[in-house]
């Protein structure tokens, strides 16, 4: 602290002056409701009293009364406008006090973009962008490496199912996957022949059941 301040204070900010105005205004503000809070309970006595007067036909303190209370009443609607003027005077200052925060802060705001361009390294960026961009495609082409390796992988274990499927749907038919296949030996097939055309000549057609079985190793094939 130097003699300045002590001597004469502390010398105060623009937002501190505003604020002191503000709690002062407030302050006048709650003396002028408790004020006009007396008077409308005096008026409240006054009305009583001017009904109680004019039962008992007391004219005369009756008429004293009555201008009493119409003085009361214009106190009250001072006090209220008193009171609205001031409440307008802190809003002033309020709306002051926040234009006065808003410049404060974009002004911090302006300072710190201006700070972080100077320290901006464009070509440091630059740089890094194309590493970065090198980088990544390196990446992308691992990866469709591994896609393809995983796509071979899981190929092969298909086609092993596949097969599984079928030679357990030729057992439940009664049906080995190398005859159905075609890899019969070849006598038994030649064997196989005579013997199909003699059940033809006997029975006189083909059996529905052998149809049927025909149908599902044609499917098997395809």
């Amino acid at each position: 602290m130097n003699i300045v301040e002590w001597a004469f204070g502390k010398r105060m900010t623009p937002a501190e002056r505003l604020r002191k105005h503000q709690r002062a205004l407030e302050k006048t503000q709650r003396e002028l409701d408790r004020e006009r809070v007396k008077l409308e309970n005096q008026e409240k006595k006054l009305v009583a009293d001017i009904k109680k007067s004019a039962k008992n036909g007391q004219m005369g303190p009756l008429r004293i009364q009555a201008k009493d209370l119409v003085r009361t009443r214009r106190y009250i609607q001072k006090f209220y406008q008193m009171r609205t003027q001031l409440q307008a005077i802190s809003l002033r200052i309020q709306t002051v006090r926040s234009n006065e925060q808003m410049m404060q802060s974009m002004k911090g705001a302006t300072t710190l973009l201006g700070s972080m361009n100077r320290q901006m390294n464009l070509p440091a960026l630059q740089r890094i962008a194309m590493e970065f961009e090198k980088e990544n495609d390196i990446m992308d082409q691992r990866q469709e490496m591994m896609d393809d390796a995983i796509d071979d992988a899981t190929g092969m274990e298909d086609e092993e199912e596949s097969e599984d499927v079928v030679n357990q749907v030729l057992d439940e038919i009664g049906i080995d996957l190398g005859q159905a296949m075609g890899e019969t030996p070849s006598s038994l097939q030649k064997a196989a022949v005579p013997e199909g055309r003699v059940a033809q000549a006997v029975g006189g057609g083909a059996d529905p059941d052998d149809d049927d079985l025909q149908a599902r190793l044609d499917s098997l094939r395809r």
